[in-house]
């Protein structure tokens, strides 16, 4: 069992990760960790309690996100998926793509969706 995060470089991949944390706590499960970015990811501190691993997204540099969280997924046998999603007007949502939207649709496993607290 392994529950999979989600972990953009920014407040909403913060707060999936610290999600992602109690969810693997609770579970009684690993987790690994996706960083959707290009750079090396810097995670929050953690009791340390769950075995987290962090898989770098591999392959041509405008590869997919999605594609990697998925076949993360597919590779580690995941039974939860953990993502933060921001909030956006109605013209953005018609006007523009979002990981987080497309992982909702095409995640074989259950999915928690975390939303920062607002400012």
């Amino acid at each position: 069992m392994t529950v999979i995060v989600a972990v953009p470089d920014s407040a909403e991949g913060t707060h999936a990760f610290t999600a992602a944390i109690t969810e693997a706590r609770q579970l009684a499960t690993e987790l690994v960790v996706v960083n959707l970015g290009l750079t090396t990811l810097e995670l929050p501190e953690h009791d340390g309690a769950v075995p987290v691993t962090v898989v770098d997204r591999h392959g041509r540099g405008d590869r997919d996100p999605v594609d990697a969280v998925l076949d993360e997924i597919d590779h580690r046998n995941a039974i939860r998926l953990v993502i933060g999603v921001k909030r956006r007007s109605a013209v953005g949502k018609a006007l523009l793509g979002s990981i987080s939207q497309r992982l909702l649709l095409n995640a074989p496993v259950p999915v928690l969706a975390i939303k920062p607290p607002e400012d």
